[in-house]
């Protein structure tokens, strides 16, 4: 049986490209399994699916290493554990030495197909944690020149003002503070307290 895998880090990128391909190689739709999810650990619903179908004899497709994966010990593991382990075969796509169903009585073939996979799996980890610097690169520069980052903070109107000081002060009751707000009680208490803490971070 054939299997093609596919993987896109975040789940606004497409998937088309990758099952096109495992199409036209021949692979029926229903034995195609994909994620969105990033590449760090193996830890993804659709492909622990996959690895549990999975028999001697099989073929799994990927497109590229890094679709399988991004951590280089991971990927060796993941490799070991199918071909070894399971008895099942892998072809990458854009890799033809990365074919086990020719290597294996072929121990030179075999050989190269070995090293092949170990630079193409450091190579991708190495991508990813290149990633993760360039981000936080990024993300130290945007500070830098004065880019807030998380949730923006509330301005509050003059008439939330004023109707939170008259309610602190027990000028006005809950009833009347939420009437004029038009405010649920879970809402006004959420602000008043978020005002609150805002008022006191400036007296300080």
């Amino acid at each position: 049986m054939e299997y093609g895998y596919a993987r896109v880090s975040c789940a606004d990128q497409n998937l088309g490209r990758q099952i096109e391909e495992f199409l036209k190689f021949g692979i029926q739709r229903n034995k195609i399994y994909c994620d969105k999810q990033s590449g760090k650990n193996f830890d993804r619903k659709e492909y622990a699916r996959l690895v549990k179908r999975l028999k001697q004899g099989d073929l799994l497709v990927i497109k590229s290493i890094d679709r399988l994966g991004r951590n280089y010990d991971a990927i060796i593991a993941e490799w070991s554990k199918i071909t070894n382990k399971i008895g099942a075969d892998i072809l990458v796509l854009d890799m033809p030495l990365l074919d086990t169903r020719t290597k294996a009585d072929n121990l030179v073939g075999k050989f190269i197909s070995d090293i092949v996979l170990q630079v193409l799996s450091f190579v991708a980890e190495n991508e990813r944690q290149n990633i993760r610097i360039r981000q936080a690169e990024g993300i130290a520069l945007a500070k830098k020149s004065g880019t807030r980052f998380g949730r923006p903070k509330t301005v509050y109107s003059e008439d939330f003002i004023q109707i939170a000081e008259l309610y602190n002060e027990k000028c006005i009751t809950l009833n009347e503070a939420l009437d004029t707000l038009s405010m649920k009680q879970s809402t006004f208490f959420y602000h008043l307290n978020q005002y609150s803490c805002k008022s006191s971070d400036i007296a300080q």
